[in-house]
């Protein structure tokens, strides 16, 4: 099963579930692709169970047959494991391939690691560049959200590929080239970030109608449905009703009530709260997903809580808050929560000198990945209208939030009332409050610095900084 004949038009490497099913998305949008896996029988099984496509795949189990099977210049898409594996596996390529060659790695590496992969490449080649795919498994082999990174030519290469295989939304393709190095796969870092806390704050609005309102699975399962035939209709929402709804194969409960409440996570989301804190930027709601997976974890040491202080009185009387309150302060939430991710990206872009196009970015999330929603429409439209503003005071969103924030307050405070636990709620509604004041407290942060460490302050009265209360003169 090899072929020295150069006869695909792009490779990849990595058959796994995520690089098997996008070599088949690319075989079946009509392009010859090369595969292989560092294990031959892989391979094997992949194509034997390729049906008809088989014939738009060029299988190889020795790695310098593979490069020989694509034209030149090559493009070789990588699907390993991030890290150290990619390192490797670039390593293995280099003496075989020419400088004119491209090397795209597509899988959930660290925007650093693609930076630096860049800058070795633009050193001794071959050409690299990194793309973010978003979609999961359905995605890969039907159409994701692609995000992509490097040199534009680079792009210019692929891109007629990418954009053929990406999904589409009103024809146009969620598929675009970001910005330099690794601004695609810091991109996919935030998508990542805003989908856990997307994720958060569905879970905790269910948190309070089954523990605060007593509902069934199902009965909350109909009230997603509803939501997802208005403002919030999107991916997220859809499934959650789905989730909500399905019935235990095995004992016929629902499978919400035996799933057992330990979230995990693959590293992004962590990413996204470490760059937040790194480039300066508030992220406060991912910030709290990423601390609630991490505490859902520890399910021993919670059932110690419980038995130390007692459940929480949760039960919320539904003529004081309704499920409507929930509805609105999802929105709310939503858009804090974006509005904190495209900050994240818009301070990237400033502190690396990238010209990422935002109002770009919130297009191609509109179909094929995890976050995708009918919302990233109104958000593209406010990002063409000022990249640079903060989303939430783009006309279309302030005025949603003067409609919703007070239900996101009404729930934060029931909820912390009756001990139901709404932390990425809690976070956005903070967020909120703090940007919309023009005087907060950091100027008593600023006099206990300057007491113990003469850090100096600037003044509301006079022009400059580095003046120092009297504390500091004697």
């Amino acid at each position: 099963m090899t072929s020295t004949e150069a006869l695909a038009e792009i490779g990849l490497i990595g058959l796994g579930t995520m690089g098997g099913n996008l070599a088949l998305n690319i075989a079946e949008n009509g392009f010859q692709i090369a595969v292989f896996n560092r294990t031959a029988a892989k391979t094997e099984q992949f194509i034997a169970k390729a049906g008809d496509l088989s014939s738009k795949l060029v299988p190889s189990t020795k790695l310098e047959d593979f490069v020989a099977s694509i034209k030149s210049p090559r493009a070789i898409i990588l699907m390993v494991p991030a890290g150290d594996a990619v390192d490797a596996q670039i390593e293995a390529l280099r003496p075989l391939l020419d400088a004119g060659d491209l090397i795209i790695d597509a899988g959930n590496a660290n925007y650093h690691d693609t930076n630096r992969r860049a800058q070795e490449a633009a050193e001794c080649g071959p050409r690299f560049m990194g793309i973010g795919v978003s979609g999961g498994e359905e995605g890969a082999r039907f159409g994701p959200s692609i995000m992509g990174g490097g040199a534009k030519d680079a792009w210019d290469q692929v891109g007629h590929i990418l954009e053929s295989i990406s999904a589409k939304h009103d024809d146009e393709p969620c598929a675009a080239f970001l910005g330099e190095a690794g601004a695609g796969h810091l991109v996919k870092t935030v998508h990542n970030g805003i989908e856990y806390a997307d994720m958060q704050m569905i879970a905790e609005v269910y948190g309070v109608m089954r523990d605060g309102f007593g509902m069934s699975a199902g009965e909350i399962g109909d009230v997603f449905e509803k939501w997802n035939d208005g403002i919030l209709q999107s991916y997220l929402i859809e499934i959650s009703g789905k989730v909500a709804k399905t019935a235990d194969p095995e004992t016929g409960k629902p499978m919400l009530d035996i799933i057992l409440d330990k979230a995990g996570q693959k590293g992004t989301g962590r990413w996204t709260a470490i760059e937040a804190l790194m480039l300066g930027t508030p992220a406060s709601a991912i910030e709290a997903a990423v601390a609630v997976r991490n505490m859902s974890a520890r399910y021993e040491e919670r059932q110690k809580g419980e038995a130390a202080f007692g459940p929480a009185p949760s039960k919320l009387d539904r003529n004081v808050l309704a499920v409507e309150a929930l509805e609105a302060a999802l929105i709310a939430g939503k858009i804090v929560c974006y509005a904190q991710g495209f900050g994240l990206i818009l301070e990237a872009a400033r502190q690396y000198d990238w010209d990422m196009p935002l109002p770009v970015i919130a297009k191609i999330w509109r179909n094929g990945c995890i976050i995708r929603s009918s919302m990233l429409n109104d958000m593209a439209e406010a990002l063409e209208g000022d990249a640079t503003r903060n989303l939430m005071l783009a006309p279309l969103f302030s005025e949603k939030l003067k409609e919703t924030e007070t239900h996101l307050r009404q729930v934060v405070a029931h909820a912390a009332l009756h001990g139901l636990p709404v932390p990425a709620l809690s976070a956005a509604l903070s967020y909120f409050d703090i940007m919309r004041t023009e005087r907060s407290t950091a100027n008593m942060l600023q006099g206990q610095r300057d007491f113990f460490g003469a850090h100096g302050f600037e003044r509301t009265d006079k022009d400059g900084s580095g003046f120092h209360g009297p504390w500091a003169m004697g």
